[in-house]
C-alpha cells in the first residue's frame, strides 16, 4: 500500500436549518415526521406546480462561503440535473452547475472548489413485510434545502479528511447554519478516492456514498484503499464507480458505475430566475458572521493560558465558550477553577447564569464574600476610573456591564458576589 499515493476529494452535504424547503413552503425539518406527511405539489413535482427560491437558504450558503474565504458570485442560477431514481419525484434534481453561489475557499489548508445550493431527494426505506423484502419511499425530505461543499482532491490521509470534516461541522454550528447532525442526516459525506504511483490524479475515481458517521467514514476509506491497492498490484484496471461499505464484511461493494456530467443532461431551470446579488447585500450578511472556531481557539490559548485539551472542549459548543467568557468577566482571578469545574464536572450545566457558577466556586473554596461597604467602594472607584464606559452604557451599550463587573472583582480580589455587584452597579448607573 505504501507505494501508492492516496488522493481523496470530498463532497459534503449539509442541510441548513431554514424554516421551509428550497422551493416550496413545506417544513425543512423533516426528521421523525410521519412518512409523506410533509409534502406538497411543488416538492412532489406534480404538473403545473411552480417553484420559488428560498431566500433564507441563500443567506446561509453565503455565510458559509464568507467564513471559508470563498468568492461570492453576484450572478447565480439553477439547473435541472436529470437522472432517474425512485426517490426523485420530478425525474430531475434542481441544482447548480457553472454559476454556484460560492467559488473557491479554504479550510485547514485544504482548497475548496465551490459551494452550491440544491434540493434534496426523498428517502428509500428498505423493510421486510410479511416475510417479503420491500422498498418504500418517504418524500418528506424531497425538495429540502441542501448545501454541497465540493473540495479539490487534496487529501492524502483519513486523518486529514476527518479533521477537515469535524472543523466544517463546528463552523456550521457556530454560524447557526445547521446542526450538521450526522445521525439525523443533516450532514452527509461522500469521498472520492483514487490511488496513484506518481501523485497525479488518475483517470478514475471511486465515490463512497451513504456515510453517516466519522468512524464509518474511516473504516470505509481504509477498506477502499486496501481494495484498490490489491487491484492495482494484480494489474486490474479500476473503473469510475459508486460504492458502498459493508460494515459486517468490512469491504466496499459496487452500487453503480458513475455517470459523467454530460449524462445528467444539465440545462437551466426555466421556472426559476437567475439570482443577482449586489455587494451591499453580501456585506450585510458578512456583518452577521461570528468569531470562527480557529480564531477562538487561538484567542483562548493566548488570553486565558488554557491547555489545548481544555480549549478544545470549551470551544466545541459556542454557547459554552461564551458562558466561560462571561464567567471569566465576573471573576478573572477564578479562571482556573471556572475551567476545571466546567471541563471536569460540567457544573455550568447546573447553572443557567455564570454568576451561579461563580457563587458555587466561592462556596467550594470557602471564600467569604466581600462586605457591602467594600463592594460599594469598589463600584465607585471603577465608575470614577471609566467615564467613557459609563457614557457607552447610557448610549445603550448594555454589554459593558460585564467589563465593569470584571474590574470591580479585580479590586475585590474575586470575592464579590456577582449578583450583589450587578444589582448595586445598576443602581449606581441609573442614579
Amino acid at each position: 500500500m505504501n507505494k501508492y499515493k492516496i488522493i481523496i476529494g470530498l463532497e459534503v452535504h449539509i442541510e441548513p436549518n431554514t424554516k421551509q424547503k428550497m422551493f416550496c413552503r413545506c417544513q425543512q425539518d423533516h426528521f421523525g415526521k410521519i412518512p409523506n406527511s410533509n409534502t406538497c405539489p411543488i416538492c412532489l413535482g406534480l404538473p403545473g406546480a411552480l417553484p420559488y427560491i428560498n431566500k433564507e437558504a441563500i443567506e446561509k450558503i453565503i455565510k458559509l462561503g464568507l467564513a471559508l474565504g470563498s468568492k461570492i458570485n453576484n450572478f447565480s442560477r439553477f439547473y435541472r440535473k436529470h437522472y432517474f431514481y425512485p426517490d426523485l419525484p420530478k425525474g430531475y434534481q434542481t441544482s447548480q452547475l457553472d454559476s454556484p453561489f460560492c467559488i473557491g475557499g479554504e479550510l485547514l489548508g485544504k482548497k475548496i472548489n465551490h459551494i452550491h445550493l440544491e434540493e434534496d431527494a426523498g428517502k428509500l426505506v428498505h423493510e421486510t413485510i410479511d416475510g417479503e423484502k420491500v422498498s418504500l419511499i418517504d418524500f418528506n425530505r424531497s425538495g429540502s434545502c441542501l448545501i454541497e461543499i465540493v473540495t479539490e482532491p487534496v487529501f492524502n490521509s483519513v486523518i486529514e479528511v476527518i479533521a477537515f470534516l469535524k472543523e466544517l461541522q463546528l463552523i456550521a454550528r457556530y454560524l447557526d447554519i445547521s446542526n450538521a447532525d450526522m445521525e439525523k442526516g443533516s450532514m452527509r459525506l461522500e469521498a472520492n478516492i483514487s490511488l496513484s504511483l506518481d501523485g497525479k490524479l488518475p483517470n478514475y475515481k471511486v465515490e463512497l456514498k451513504n456515510i453517516n458517521s466519522f468512524k464509518f467514514l474511516e473504516k470505509a476509506i481504509n477498506a477502499e484503499i486496501e481494495r484498490q491497492s490489491k487491484a492495482l498490484n494484480s494489474g486490474e484496471k479500476l473503473i469510475q464507480e459508486t460504492r458502498g461499505y459493508d460494515e459486517i464484511k468490512k469491504t466496499t461493494f459496487s452500487q453503480r458505475t458513475k455517470a459523467d456530467s454530460h449524462d445528467y443532461r444539465y440545462f437551466p431551470e426555466a421556472d426559476l430566475p437567475p439570482v443577482e446579488l449586489d455587494n451591499s447585500e453580501i456585506e450585510k450578511i458578512k456583518l452577521k458572521l461570528v468569531e470562527l472556531p480557529e480564531v477562538k481557539r487561538k484567542r483562548f490559548a493566548e488570553k486565558y493560558k488554557l491547555s489545548k485539551e481544555y480549549t478544545e472542549i470549551l470551544i466545541l459548543d459556542i454557547k459554552r465558550a461564551n458562558y466561560f467568557e462571561e464567567a471569566f468577566k465576573l471573576s478573572p482571578n477564578l479562571i482556573t477553577s471556572i475551567a476545571n469545574l466546567m471541563v471536569n464536572k460540567n457544573l455550568d450545566k447546573d447553572f443557567s447564569e455564570p454568576a451561579g457558577l461563580i457563587r458555587k466556586i466561592l462556596e467550594l473554596t470557602k471564600v467569604d464574600y466581600a462586605n457591602s461597604s467594600d463592594v460599594e467602594e469598589s463600584i465607585s472607584k471603577v465608575l470614577y476610573e471609566n467615564p467613557d464606559v459609563i457614557k457607552s452604557f447610557k448610549d445603550g451599550k448594555g454589554q459593558v456591564i460585564g467589563f465593569l463587573i470584571g474590574q470591580i472583582q479585580k479590586k475585590l480580589n474575586g470575592k464579590g458576589d456577582p449578583r450583589i455587584i450587578q444589582q448595586k452597579l445598576l443602581e449606581k448607573l441609573h442614579e
